[in-house]
């Protein structure tokens, strides 16, 4: 049902809550919905777009607003625009439970996709489709969340993987070799080297020589930096597609 402000009967549709507690009092905020998160990472700047009225709440369903007595003994002042960006910044923001399951499959579906791309099977040295690694990890009872990092949880899952080799399957690196004219790399050397995992052997003569391992999602960055830096006149060439049987390694 829409919430209604009883001054003015003001209809409330759509609505978003932030709500933070400070002091003895928790304070609310009614927002658009998907405007919070637009505004915290800088997408939207516009308040007037995030917020459905420029009201601090103790409770926006009953459209109680916050008293000047409470802000002042909670946040030291009544300025309501500063208050506002407080409860902005450091609010929670209450989700709805369509919005917690959108979210939730996202999560779940970028988790599976980084576990996928960056482990192989050991034998044929190829990855496995994802739905394979869901049911895996749904054997191993991984429950993936939306509050932990997809990357934090997908190398909780590798190791996991790995340890009990409900498949076989292994992390996977790409051993790949970069070499061009010496001159031109002192240009674009320092950008690829910060794309290779580890250098297994590194040359300067005419040319630089460089031998190194990577995740093999890096080799198509690393192909078109090469391109762009070098006009083309740089190699890239795979040498192995090498796994490491421990799955320590951060993503």
């Amino acid at each position: 049902m829409p919430i209604q402000q009883p001054s003015n009967q003001i209809k409330l549709t759509n609505v978003s809550l932030v709500r933070m507690r400070k002091g003895k009092r928790r304070f609310e905020l009614a927002c658009y919905q998907n405007k919070v998160q637009d505004w915290r990472s800088g997408v939207e700047t516009d308040l007037d777009e995030v917020l459905q009225i420029p009201n601090v709440f103790l409770n926006v369903s009953k459209g109680q607003v916050a008293p000047n007595e409470d802000l002042k003994a909670s946040f030291g002042t009544t300025d309501t625009d500063k208050i506002i960006l407080e409860i902005l910044k450091k609010g929670e923001l209450q989700v709805g439970e369509k919005e917690r399951h959108a979210k939730l499959q996202q999560q779940h579906a970028t988790v599976i996709d980084l576990v996928a791309s960056k482990c192989v099977n050991p034998s044929t040295k190829r990855p496995y489709p994802t739905t394979i690694i869901e049911k895996a990890l749904t054997e191993l009872g991984i429950n993936i969340t939306a509050n932990k990092s997809a990357k934090a949880q997908a190398l909780d899952a590798i190791k996991q993987l790995v340890a009990k080799q409900i498949i076989p399957i292994a992390r996977a690196r790409m051993r790949i070799r970069v070499f061009g004219n010496a001159k031109e790399a002192k240009k674009y050397r320092d950008t690829v080297v910060t794309l290779i995992e580890e250098i297994e052997d590194e040359s300067w003569s005419q040319e630089w020589d460089c031998v190194g391992f990577i995740e093999p999602g890096k080799y198509r960055e690393i192909g078109d930096l090469l391109r762009n830096e070098s006009k083309g006149r740089a190699n890239l060439e795979v040498l192995d597609m090498a796994v490491i049987q421990e799955g320590e390694e951060a993503l």
